[in-house]
């Protein structure tokens, strides 16, 4: 809403779109930055489009759960902490995971992961609360202009005819996609 995500522009099946989108489950809504399974599929290519967007999905959860297991850092509560940090948290401890991942063979004396996992908050040096960010709001001048491009994002982003439009041509795509490779 606050114009922050990345500008991304794209065509699918001859359509631009002009928002980047997310694959969600049911519980959200018919946004059109966020695009839904289909509960109950009905032809090939809604099965096709609901096995790939499951398929994706599980591998964005696989990965969490790896660097979850990995790295005690990303178990812990984060309510706390501003995005900004937890966005660098989590692009340090993927950084981190390519690197061990990449170079695993080369370690002597590799020590067990798991003993990282008996840790207790109370048995750590500090505390995270006592160096937690404080969220403060900071009143500014109001900017009719400003309002005005906050409410137009706002009804593009809850533009439900996008959201369906942009999930037809992603069913079709993937269709399309999989006909020509089965064709080779």
């Amino acid at each position: 809403m606050n114009n922050r995500a990345p500008h991304v522009r794209f065509t699918v099946n001859g359509n631009t779109y002009k928002k980047g989108y997310y694959l969600t489950d049911g519980i959200y809504p018919k946004w059109s930055t966020f695009v839904d399974v289909i509960t109950a599929p009905q032809t090939a290519k809604q099965r096709l489009f609901t096995e790939c967007q499951e398929s994706a999905r599980k591998d964005v959860e696989r990965a969490f759960v790896v660097l979850q297991a990995r790295f005690a850092i990303i178990r812990k509560p984060a309510l706390a902490w501003n995005v900004d940090m937890l966005w660098k948290i989590m692009m340090v401890c993927i950084i981190m995971h390519m690197i061990v991942e990449y170079e695993c063979d080369t370690y002597l004396n590799y020590k067990d992961p798991r003993e990282f996992a008996l840790e207790q908050p109370e048995n750590m040096a500090g505390s995270l609360t006592e160096n937690a960010t404080t969220f403060t709001v900071t009143p500014g001048h109001y900017d009719p202009q400003n309002f005005r491009r906050l409410m137009d994002t706002r009804q593009e982003v809850r533009d439900r005819t996008t959201h369906f439009s942009l999930k037809n041509d992603l069913v079709e795509h993937l269709w399309g996609r999989s006909r020509r490779s089965s064709a080779k």
